[in-house]
């Protein structure tokens, strides 16, 4: 049996109308001859599926928890069989030959893990995917303002080296991260009364309800 100008490895005669064997290495379309004495056959068309080439990832992070979707572009994907995130391996729905999407699995910890993603022509890696745990706030300080805001204000908690965003009564404020334990904020305009604080991260939303009070004045 040769495939193209190859010989193909193992082959054996199952019966008069099958023939099993391994194919040789290759790319493109071959045909497919079987020899036997009586003859050669007809080629009949075989096709070499290159292995797949990704180029990103829809999210790059998301919560430890998993069960998010995300979607994986490149090439050569319409036979994708798994994706793999670090150890664990999930079935994906092939979108296109350019597109597939997956749900993230959950990870062991919080960190970086490889992506791999395996189809008929081979597993093919080198994108990243970062687990994150949910954010929590222990204290904000100073805990009171001025209702027509520009309070800096100090909050400490975990996992907030990724936060997204900071609310102030559901008011969007500026902040930078400091570390993974401290976001500095600038307190937004807001009315008189305690407002809720809240931090969000990917992998989810930490709120400390009436953390910050908004007075007339000055504030203390």
């Amino acid at each position: 049996m040769l495939f193209g100008t190859k010989p193909a490895t193992n082959v054996t005669n199952v019966s008069p109308t099958q023939v099993t064997a391994v194919s040789p290495s290759g790319t493109g379309t071959v045909g497919v001859t079987v020899i036997t004495p009586g003859g050669t056959s007809n080629p009949v068309p075989f096709f070499y599926v290159g292995a797949p080439f990704k180029s990103g990832l829809s999210a790059s992070s998301g919560a430890t928890a998993g069960g998010n979707t995300i979607t994986i572009s490149g090439t050569g994907l319409s036979t994708a069989t798994g994706v793999s995130f670090g150890a664990n391996t999930v079935t994906p729905t092939v979108l296109s030959d350019s597109q597939i999407s997956a749900v993230v699995p959950a990870g062991a910890a919080a960190g970086p893990v490889g992506v791999s993603v395996t189809t008929a022509g081979g597993t093919n890696n080198g994108l990243s995917y970062t687990y994150i745990d949910a954010p929590t706030v222990t204290t904000v300080t100073p805990t009171s303002g001025p209702t027509s805001g520009g309070t800096a204000v100090t909050i400490t908690g975990t996992n907030l080296t990724s936060t997204s965003q900071v609310t102030f009564d559901s008011v969007p404020a500026p902040f930078s991260v400091i570390d993974a334990t401290t976001v500095s904020a600038v307190a937004p305009p807001g009315t008189v009364g305690a407002v809720d604080v809240a931090v969000t991260n990917p992998a989810g939303t930490a709120t400390d309800v009436g953390a910050f009070t908004y007075v007339t004045g000055p504030g203390i």
